[in-house]
Parts: C-alpha cells; structure tokens; sequence
C-alpha cells in the first residue's frame, strides 16, 4: 500500500509507486490510498490543483497500480489498514509524519506490517509537485511580460 497527494502527477510519483510495489515482491499487488481534498487543504493550506476523483482515476490508470482509492477525510490510517489490509505500507521520503504515526498504530495494534521507506528518484530541479508549480508560475509571469 502507497499513500499520497498525486496532484499534478509527475516522474517522482511513478518512482515511489514503482518501488513500493518491488517491495511487495514479485507476485504484489499495489493498493494506492489518495488524499482527499479537504484533507489537503487542512494539512498543506491550498486544496489540490487537480481534484480528489480525477487525481485517483489518474492515480489508478499507471501500469503499476492495481487500485486506487480515496482515503477517509480525516485521515484515520486505522480505517485504511483495516480497509485495504496491507503486508507492506511504503511511505515516501516526503512522509516523515505520516511514517511515525504508521509505525505507532502498527507497533500499538500489534499488527504484521512492514514499513518501507522510498527515498526521492533524483535532486533534478522538477522533482516535487510545488516545484512544477512555481516552474508554471515563472513561466507564466515571463511570458506576461513579452
């Protein structure tokens, strides 16, 4: 199981979605939880570019994944484990707290679950959805100034 925003979905989504599934092995199926909209506007400010139905059905259509589906508003990881019963919870370099608070339900619970972390693909300078986004706003104002 994968979680994440997947607005403006780019190369270092399919890396972290790729390598989540390797870590299930050769016979995994790749479960992908995405955030709803309200969820992120809580935790980042701004709710998403993309909204939460399309960036799933977007999510759920890369080779690599076997579903998608949104996760519950508020966030509750329980319901999700419970939901999808996942043998591995890949957690991208990105997700230090989403990452602890995993680990203590699982360690609380007492549950079988390994926890895998997926580090960043590369340092290329469009390697974060908010990078794209300033490249596009800079873009943007250049081009309103010709």
């Amino acid at each position: 199981m994968a979680t994440g925003t997947f607005d403006l979905l780019h190369y270092g989504h399919v890396y972290y979605l790729t390598e989540a599934k390797k870590a299930g092995g050769e016979d995994a199926k790749l479960v992908v939880v995405v955030a709803r909209d309200k969820t992120v506007e809580r935790l980042k400010g701004n709710r998403p570019i993309i909204p939460e139905n399309q960036r799933r059905a977007v999510v759920e259509a890369l080779r690599v994944v076997d579903e998608a589906l949104l996760g519950y508003e508020d966030m509750n990881m329980e319901k999700v484990i419970e939901r999808v019963k996942p043998d591995i919870i890949a957690v991208g370099h990105d997700q230090k707290e989403i990452e602890k608070r995993v680990r203590q339900l699982i360690k609380d619970k007492n549950l079988k679950i390994e926890v895998v972390r997926v580090g960043r693909f590369s340092e290329e300078t469009l390697n974060s959805s908010t990078k794209i986004k300033m490249k596009i706003v800079e873009q943007y104002r250049s081009a309103e100034k010709r």
